[in-house]
């Protein structure tokens, strides 16, 4: 049996542009795969959300700008929580072979105050 686990992350984006969301998510993409050694081959699928101020792009188009073609994602909106932070996108890259307690989640910028208790967080 192989084991699944489940990679977070989050970063905030600059302004609700097609160009910032995609230049946000390449940039979170890409630290996760380098701090978890992830191949495509090994990904079962990605979530992207954003929160309702971000709409000019889905973030998922950003998959196929890393070079991967064959990788299933989707994209949706968080639930609008008065208070909550602004401007964030988040993924939840779900990757084959690895457990839990071997990834390392990457919550970049302003939004590693999301989540400072996860060892591993990044900071930019």
């Amino acid at each position: 049996m192989s084991n699944t686990a489940g990679i977070r992350g989050a970063i905030t984006v600059a302004t609700n542009t097609r160009e910032s969301i995609l230049a946000a998510a390449r940039t979170l993409l890409k630290e996760i795969i380098h701090a978890n050694d992830v191949t495509e081959d090994k990904v079962a699928g990605i979530f992207f959300t954003t929160t309702p101020d971000l709409n000019a792009e889905f973030p998922a188009y950003a998959v196929r700008d890393i070079g991967w073609k064959n990788t299933a994602s989707l994209c949706a909106h968080e639930i609008p929580v008065p208070g909550a932070m602004e401007m964030v996108l988040r993924v939840l890259m779900l990757v084959n072979g690895k457990t839990q307690d071997e990834v390392v989640h990457q919550y970049i910028g302003q939004a590693s105050a999301l989540r400072p208790d996860l060892a591993g967080a990044a900071e930019s």
